[in-house]
């Protein structure tokens, strides 16, 4: 059965996402293999000139394109993704597993760390995905992705 990987950069440092990212992929987990990679982040200096972002954005691209195979499907998230409503979402993801179980691949999503994420893996990406306009903690991006994943996941008989 294809698998969803959520690729991450950094840990969640707060109980209360814990719990909630807990909750929801234990509701994923029900229908579908679901993990998630934390790829480490790299401490940003204060005043970081322009050049010292780009290098820590880079290195934490590597370390995510690591975890990603060829026949992958991959969806970043990205604040100039495209923007859909959640009924939409689950329609297109649960299509996508079903067209992953051909091919072997997993469907990954890619949450950078708090510079963004590097060209390289948004060339990488099969799709930009956004939420919002708005800006989120990664911690609560993550857990808003893994509640919509679980509703998306949950609205369906059968994956």
């Amino acid at each position: 059965m294809t698998s969803i990987r959520i690729l991450c950069v950094g840990k969640i440092k707060e109980q209360f996402f814990r719990d909630g990212i807990k909750a929801a992929l234990d509701q994923i987990r029900k229908k579908c293999p679901v993990s998630v990679i934390e790829c480490p982040d790299e401490a940003t200096p204060a005043r970081a000139s322009l050049a010292v972002e780009k290098h820590i954005i880079d290195r934490e691209g590597e370390r995510i394109l690591s975890h990603i195979s060829g026949e992958d499907y991959v969806i970043a998230l990205a604040i100039d993704g495209r923007q859909e409503d959640s009924d939409r979402f689950a329609k297109k993801l649960r299509k996508r597993i079903k067209l992953l179980t051909r091919s072997g691949g997993s469907c990954v999503f890619i949450i950078g760390g708090s510079l963004g994420l590097s060209e390289a893996v948004l060339r990488r990406a099969d799709e930009r995905l956004s939420f919002s306009a708005m800006t989120f903690p990664h911690q609560m991006m993550r857990l808003i992705l893994c509640d919509q994943i679980a509703a998306a996941i949950g609205r369906s008989g059968e994956i």
